[in-house]
């Protein structure tokens, strides 16, 4: 199974504020289960593996997706962490999701799936798909693409667009113009916990 599709808030009680993955907020602040309020000491692994958890569930990716998205990372010049980051920022549902016409990277992905969106004019619903610089992601000119993306648009998941992105909210046309900076990345993660935790094993 590619995605998650199971209880939401119970993966945010576990694992914090996830910006991408839902808008609600958890009325208990301790983890579920029968030992979630018993306080225990998390070892090193279990922290790093939290860390790692926190990227899959917030950007909708799978296990195996992860470890590609690590690889490529590693791959590029300069810090792995923040090369990670970077591509998962990249990814054309979380674009969607930044420009506020998903209220979370699920509802952004399937519209993309849908085939809502196009990008340099032409319909990708790949959401996957690796913006660069030069893009132009665009609702699709159909009368329910754009009301969709209007109703979104009137109650967005986060409330600053980043400034690699350029958005014509009345046309809901946008263009990419660059990567994503580290500190415009909603999550709160330690990137680099991630990247160790993959150290040995890939």
């Amino acid at each position: 199974m590619s995605r998650y599709r199971g209880a939401r808030l119970r993966v945010t009680r576990r694992l914090g504020d996830l910006p991408g993955l839902t808008r609600k907020s958890a009325k208990r602040a301790y983890p579920p289960g029968q030992h979630g309020q018993a306080r225990r000491k998390r070892s090193e692994y279990a922290i790093r593996l939290e860390e790692k958890q926190k990227l899959r569930f917030n950007y909708g990716i799978s296990e195996r997706q992860l470890v590609r998205y690590v690889k490529k990372a590693r791959a590029q010049e300069g810090s792995t962490g923040t090369n990670l980051l970077k591509l998962l920022e990249g990814r054309l549902d979380n674009v969607c999701f930044r420009l506020g016409l998903g209220p979370t990277i699920p509802g952004a992905r399937q519209l993309v799936n849908h085939g809502h969106i196009t990008v340099n004019g032409r319909v990708v619903d790949i959401p996957s798909y690796q913006c660069r610089a030069g893009d132009v992601v665009a609702v699709r000119e159909t009368k329910p693409s754009k009301q969709l993306a209007e109703t979104n648009l009137a109650f967005p998941g986060l409330a600053n667009i980043p400034p690699h992105l350029e958005f014509e909210k009345t046309k809901m046309v946008a263009k990419v113009t660059g990567r994503c900076e580290r500190e415009w990345v909603a999550l709160e993660i330690n990137e680099l916990l991630v990247v160790e935790f993959y150290s040995r094993k890939v």
